[in-house]
């Protein structure tokens, strides 16, 4: 789910899909994501940024690869996430060429994220805003993330916590004072 506040225009958007397509069909042909100059991009999309790229292929998830914290220019993140979301993703195999003519592309880019002061989970499930909120789960070591969009197939705050558990390799009954919240917003596009 978008934020409210729009942090990048239409032209910068189609901008960021059509480098993540590129960076695909770069993969496809030289097995490497393409490589960026951020010079050659609008100044905002040269800004460090966190971001997710989403590959769905008739309807169903393809590949989702990203970052959590800002590490290079955006360009660069999404050139190297839609690459790795291609031929990374350890839930699928490598995109084909008979694949990518029915590829849909989206990008998740975060915003800052925030920690949670919660003192038991009917106290954190209070807290959460479904459809807004991003969540980022760490707890001795294991960590797992679920981007806004995941609402759309969890829509109880419950089980929507219960999976993050699962997929952060925890019990979805676990509890321990020691579970670390936060949450983010994305602006989302594609």
């Amino acid at each position: 789910m978008p934020s409210t506040e729009s942090r990048f225009s239409a032209e910068q958007r189609r901008a960021l899909i059509d480098l993540a397509r590129a960076s695909i069909r770069h993969g496809l042909d030289h097995g490497r994501p393409l490589p960026v100059d951020p010079q050659n991009f609008d100044p905002a999309l040269r800004e460090p940024g966190a971001a997710f790229v989403t590959l769905h292929r008739n309807g169903a998830l393809r590949g989702c690869i990203g970052s959590l914290e800002p590490r290079q220019p955006l360009v660069e993140e999404i050139s190297h996430n839609a690459y790795a979301a291609a031929f990374r993703d350890p839930r699928f195999p490598p995109l084909t060429r008979g694949e990518y003519p029915d590829l849909e592309v989206s990008i998740s880019v975060l915003g800052p994220s925030e920690p949670l002061d919660f003192s038991h989970e009917a106290d954190l499930l209070r807290q959460l805003r479904p459809g807004i909120d991003g969540l980022i789960l760490e707890e001795d070591g294991r960590r797992g993330t679920f981007l806004p969009t995941v609402w759309e197939s969890l829509p109880e705050p419950a089980d929507f916590l219960a999976e993050l558990k699962r997929k952060a390799g925890l019990p979805a009954d676990y509890w321990s004072d020691r579970l670390r919240i936060s949450r983010y917003t994305t602006e989302s596009f594609g």
